[in-house]
């Protein structure tokens, strides 16, 4: 996509103002047995621009995951607004709401959870084609299949296999072919690597930007770690109890940071890379 184009159509995906709150179960002697309700997102709002990486960072439980879900409305919000090209998801449902969803697509934290044990891998990749493009016939959703796993670094045989015949970072590797199987233009990654050792992650975040350059995919990259996100961001968001207090380029943010709080998470890393 050029940047002449992009320039004109503006974000590829916008927050406006979103908010969530959960209700927090009380104990026995608190009368109707609810008790105070937890923020998780208060009045966050930003906007992607098409092929940026926009990262999210902040400590467990700042509500970023809670954020990441919302935009994808894998969670719904209690108000605000989340708008993909100019329209507005939450008015979306049936098949609209279906064909936007093939365009936004999540790779989540843990490889462990995120894949069905019952499945052989093949199905697993495969299994967003059927239900997005049932018109194809299952030679050719084996063949999407297998080209997207070779993409990623896997073999043919990994179709016929099962996800804990794989390592953490295969089975990384498989959620990533599964989220670009529909060739999806937002990718919202959670926490892609905090649950793989430091060499293994560094080689699927290098994937990652090798996958975005060639399909032009515009990421969501949720962490709590700021080397990572140095490596990967064009900006950042640092959130801290639901709400964004920091944002910008991410050699402002991780180098002259403003806000009192970015300057505490920093002081825990030794050293960040220059970006």
């Amino acid at each position: 996509m050029s940047s002449e184009k992009t320039a004109t159509i503006g974000p590829l995906i916008e927050a406006r103002d979103l908010r969530k709150s959960y209700g927090r179960v009380a104990g026995i002697f608190s009368g109707n047995g609810e008790g105070p309700r937890f923020t998780a997102v208060d009045g966050v709002s930003f906007g992607v621009s098409p092929g940026e990486t926009f990262a999210i960072v902040g400590e467990s439980g700042c509500g970023k995951t809670t954020l990441a879900r919302m935009v994808l409305r894998l969670v719904e919000p209690d108000s605000g607004e989340v708008r993909f090209e100019g329209q507005d998801l939450r008015s979306l449902s049936g098949e609209g709401l279906r064909a936007r969803r093939r365009q936004m697509q999540m790779i989540f934290q843990d490889p462990f959870a995120s894949l069905n044990p019952r499945m052989r891998v093949g199905a697993i990749v495969a299994e967003p084609l059927a239900i997005h493009e049932p018109g194809l016939s299952s030679v050719e959703r084996r063949e999407r299949a297998v080209a997207m796993l070779k993409r990623v670094g896997l073999n043919e045989d990994a179709m016929k296999r099962y996800p804990h015949e794989f390592s953490g970072g295969q089975r990384q590797r498989v959620g990533i072919a599964r989220a670009l199987i529909l060739r999806p233009r937002l990718v919202v990654a959670d926490e892609p690597v905090s649950a793989l050792d430091v060499s293994v992650g560094a080689q699927v975040m290098l994937l990652l930007q090798e996958l975005q350059r060639e399909f032009g995919l515009t990421y969501i990259f949720i962490s709590h770690s700021l080397p990572v996100v140095a490596q990967v961001a064009s900006r950042v968001a640092v959130m801290r109890g639901g709400r964004f207090v920091e944002v910008g380029d991410v050699e402002q943010v991780l180098h002259r940071p403003v806000d009192a709080y970015t300057k505490e998470l920093l002081a825990a890393v030794p050293k960040l890379p220059r970006v």
